[in-house]
């Protein structure tokens, strides 16, 4: 599916609103390519009002919801070995209120929790405004609201 960027947010927001904990997001896609901006509409949909800075230099920020919901965002992209994910608290995470999303979750190679969801944002090409979604349920995670998106900008299906 194509989108731009404004129907990737108001999807990222429907998420933050409505996905069922505990529930795990791997969040796939070169440099640019709408990780965080997901992951931050997903924030706005749960109820954040305080900014969420993108955790690559820290890997990981915790936040309480008015939703009563933990979300957890991390981002592994400096990571040289997934045995690193333990110093993160990784063996905590699938509590019954979280919403864990993780950017570059290839670097947690076999650690991945067998039961989520895989999202894929892709440019393209150079320049452009849009991006391709694709979603992949891997076991058996709650159900993903609000997907596929309801185009309104002339995006394809």
């Amino acid at each position: 599916m194509i989108v731009t960027e404004a129907e990737l947010s108001r999807w990222g927001e429907r998420l933050g609103a409505t996905l069922a904990t505990p529930c795990f997001l791997a969040l796939r896609g070169p440099l640019g390519a709408g990780k965080s901006v997901l992951a931050r509409a997903v924030g706005r949909g749960a109820g954040l009002v305080e900014p969420m800075p993108s955790p690559t230099f820290n890997l990981c920020f915790r936040y309480d919801t008015p939703r009563g919901v933990e979300l957890i965002h991390m981002d592994l992209y400096r990571l040289s070995d997934p045995d690193e994910l333990w110093e993160l608290g990784w063996e905590d995470l699938g509590a019954p209120d979280q919403l864990v999303l993780v950017e570059w979750p290839e670097r947690a190679g076999p650690l991945l929790p067998a039961d989520r969801w895989d999202v894929s944002l892709h440019v393209p090409e150079p320049g452009s405004t849009v991006r391709r979604v694709e979603v992949e349920r891997v076991g058996a995670p709650p159900p993903l609201p609000g997907f596929p998106v309801t185009l309104t900008t002339g995006g394809e299906a």
